[in-house]
């Protein structure tokens, strides 16, 4: 078999399973103008129609809240939170250790309430004493103020919102600790009425549905996900919600639903409330996203709570694993997280010592291929002596003329008496290949490296080049290495496409992050390296020359 055929065909596989992956996540669907429904709900607390008024509705059955005065501002380390004391939802989220854009002073949005687009996380409490009926009836909390702040030295803020009604008192309060992005919402309900008060809580996040902003270089997903004992992590589309409404129970109580974009994501975890419901609806071009929690009975002159957590901020895994169970798999590596994750843990790891994570890219680069040396050196060692053998090969075809089963039985043997497998350049590119793709993930999916400068004119890594030089490096890299390995290509239109694959590839990587074409780049240049040294003590052995006649 012809090694540089099986490295043009793998490279192109290379670029054909990327682009794969682009149109593969382009799984946001446009807004839509009308509600889709498909399936009808069997759970008694589930309404049948999204628009329709129950007297037990799961989610207020309009759009639009009741608009707040002014609301509530909240400020720790990491967060600028917005609570809208009508209903006491999150219409507002801001982090404050990411800029919007690179050199920014505004920090990120994740969670806004504007005309153009809405994205909130809402909760309430549904049942026969629950106090969000519709969204033009939701409760007024009061508050003690409408600014709270972390001050210096204190570990957790604490706001709490009240409301009363029936001879029940309702506590809502936010728990917001330091350099966290969850956030624990807890209602402490004291019920006084003179009878039993059943209800339940509801917690959705909500957004217009709008495609992801990915391109070819950077395939992204926007849109739900969620997770249950029994599937840790599932994405849920917004073209799915409007096909058929989610309805998950959780029998051990233990799973979260969750919005996703590149590089931060919204959740919600219900916390030790087994049977509660995953759920997602439709309604006009608004998507919902939530968990209801099953309805408890609270004695009269006797209290009860039910919590749940928001998670508002990056996807940074340790903190998520910590959060919730398999919290940290929106972290979305694909079906090679098992060789992405320890990369990227490596990756993590060296930048602590080296600080900049271009440097930590690089030093990532030799140590990978570094471990792939031997696989390298079989791979050329294997071409270097296919390529030898190729006189053989030709005198052996035109003495045989077209009697192709003599001359595939002798190549075999020939190969046997010469110690050589025609696959062995094949095989260690193979093998190379889920590192390499892996590591493209685990690159594409670190929030570290956004915005994360090296040097010079790259001023972030998870952005493309702005002047294109490390693509071109990295085609030029691709070039001397096809000029410096040996080759037995002679049909001119395969040796007329390995030399235009440089070409393919520079325009290709025109739209990767910076990083991974740094990668790519450094891996090329350390293979350069690698090959001098095979060759040379090829030459010993005399089985390869370095003009690769």
């Amino acid at each position: 078999m012809d090694s540089q055929r099986n490295i043009l065909l793998i490279a192109f596989a290379l670029v054909s399973f990327l682009l794969f992956q682009q149109w593969n996540n382009k799984d946001a669907q446009p807004a839509q103008t009308s509600v889709q429904q498909t399936q009808t709900n069997t759970d008694s607390s589930l309404p049948h129609d999204p628009a329709e008024a129950s007297s037990d509705p799961l989610v207020p059955q309009q759009v639009n809240n009741q608009p707040a005065a002014s609301t509530i501002k909240v400020t720790s380390d990491v967060l600028t939170l917005a609570i809208n004391p009508v209903g006491g939802d999150v219409v507002s989220a801001k982090l404050n250790k990411y800029n919007a854009t690179l050199d920014s002073k505004d920090s990120f949005v994740l969670l806004k309430e504007t005309p153009e687009h809405e994205y909130i996380a809402q909760s309430g409490l549904v049942g026969p004493q629950g106090i969000d009926i519709s969204s033009s009836k939701r409760p007024q909390y009061q508050t003690t103020a409408q600014s709270f702040q972390l001050a210096d030295g204190q570990d957790e803020l604490r706001i709490p919102l009240t409301y009363s009604a029936n001879g029940i008192d309702y506590t809502k309060t936010f728990i917001i600790k330091r350099g966290s992005y969850a956030i624990d919402v807890v209602y402490d309900i004291k019920n006084n009425s003179g009878q039993d008060a059943t209800l339940g809580m509801y917690a959705h996040l909500r957004q217009t549905m709008v495609e992801g902003a990915g391109h070819l270089g950077m395939p992204v997903y926007t849109g739900g996900a969620f997770s249950t004992s029994e599937n840790h992590y599932k994405k849920y589309k917004f073209d799915e919600m409007q096909d058929k409404n989610l309805n998950v129970k959780l029998e051990d109580g233990q799973g979260w639903v969750a919005m996703l974009q590149h590089y931060f994501t919204s959740a919600w975890i219900p916390r030790d409330q087994p049977g509660t419901i995953l759920y997602s609806r439709v309604i006009g071009n608004i998507a919902d996203i939530g968990v209801r929690t099953p309805n408890q009975v609270i004695a009269n002159n006797q209290s009860g709570e039910i919590k749940a957590t928001l998670w508002a901020g990056p996807k940074l895994q340790n903190a998520m694993e910590a959060t919730a169970p398999h919290l940290d798999l929106v972290v979305d590596y694909g079906w090679l997280w098992f060789i992405a994750k320890p990369l990227h843990t490596l990756l993590s790891f060296i930048q602590t010592f080296v600080v900049n994570w271009g440097v930590a890219i690089i030093l990532l680069t030799f140590i990978v291929r570094g471990a792939m040396y031997p696989l390298t050196k079989a791979q050329y060692t294997s071409m270097a002596k296919m390529r030898m053998l190729q006189p053989k090969i030709t005198a052996m075809k035109e003495r045989l003329g077209d009697d192709r089963q003599r001359i595939s039985q002798e190549m075999m043997a020939m190969y046997k008496e010469e110690k050589v497998n025609p696959l062995g350049g094949c095989f260690p590119i193979l093998l190379q290949m889920p590192i390499f793709i892996a590591l493209y993930w685990a690159l594409m999916e670190s929030v570290e490296l956004r915005h994360a400068p090296f040097f010079g004119w790259i001023h972030d890594l998870s952005a493309q080049d702005p002047y294109y030089i490390l693509p071109v490096l990295m085609g030029i890299s691709m070039l001397i290495i096809q000029k410096m390995s040996p080759t037995t290509v002679t049909d001119p239109m395969q040796q007329k496409m390995m030399m235009f694959m440089p070409i393919i590839f520079i325009f290709f990587f025109l739209w990767f992050p910076s990083g991974l074409v740094l990668y790519y780049l450094m891996s090329n240049i350390v293979t350069l390296v690698q090959q001098s040294l095979i060759y040379r003590a090829l030459e010993k052995k005399g089985l390869h020359s370095k003009k690769g006649k």
